[in-house]
């Protein structure tokens, strides 16, 4: 993984292509370094559209906070990534993940597969607003990652997904576990993520781990806020 986050640190990006159907500027680009090339993609600041409920220009920086949220929860959902410059100015990049094709995602986000069950907490987590179908990269049944986390950590409960079979249900002692760790590992970690996110959602985050913790359950669809992303895929 170092490696991989070393390579995109310090690789020279080409923009190939972009995902037109994405809603901010969305690029496809090869990172070289050392005769190697990795894909990745890459969102620069200055292609994001202003967002009435999200500070301007400032979510590539939440996309590389749910990176680092991820890797301290040892949720490991997010794909490497990385906040740099770039041709288009500051930006994330972030490791282009190849799908397993066989896989149906229409019915996939449907099952009680232990990957979605993982990405749903790490979502509560994080406060995604934007958990749709076709942000689920599954590279086998047995690990998936996740993309487009630029909507996160909203200090308000703003938490829209697809992945709601396991509303209400009780946590694991290894996902308490993991919930205590990682409340721990955001103590030590408050300087890089107040880098990234203001205050006010840091102590939220903070307290959303808490209010976790204390309810020892999965969340439930929110009566104030739609609980399904538009459109779900």
């Amino acid at each position: 993984m170092n490696e991989i986050v070393a390579h995109l640190e310090q690789g020279t990006l080409e923009v190939t292509g972009r995902l037109v159907d994405a809603s901010n500027a969305t690029l496809y680009a090869n990172c070289s370094l050392a005769e190697k090339s990795m894909p990745v993609i890459y969102k620069p600041v200055a292609g994001e559209r202003p967002l009435w409920d999200f500070p301007d220009g400032n979510l590539a920086q939440r996309e590389y906070a749910a990176y680092l949220i991820s890797e301290l929860g040892e949720f490991h959902i997010v794909p490497p990534t990385v906040l740099r410059d770039g041709p288009f100015g500051l930006g994330m990049v972030q490791q282009w993940i190849d799908l397993d094709e066989s896989i149906d995602l229409a019915e996939f986000y449907r099952t009680d597969n232990s990957e979605l069950r993982k990405m749903a907490l790490f979502d509560a987590v994080v406060n995604n607003t934007d958990r749709k179908i076709g942000h689920l990269l599954p590279v086998s049944l047995d690990k998936v990652f996740g993309c487009d986390h630029g909507v996160t950590f909203h200090e308000e409960d703003k938490l829209r997904t697809v992945l709601w079979q396991w509303a209400d249900q009780q946590f694991t002692t290894n996902e308490v576990e993991r919930l205590k760790e990682l409340e721990q590992s955001i103590a030590n970690s408050s300087e890089d993520l107040l880098a990234l996110i203001t205050e006010n959602e840091l102590l939220a985050l903070k307290a959303r781990i808490n209010r976790l913790l204390a309810e020892g359950t999965f969340p439930t669809p929110s009566e104030d806020w739609p609980a399904v992303p538009w459109p779900p895929f």
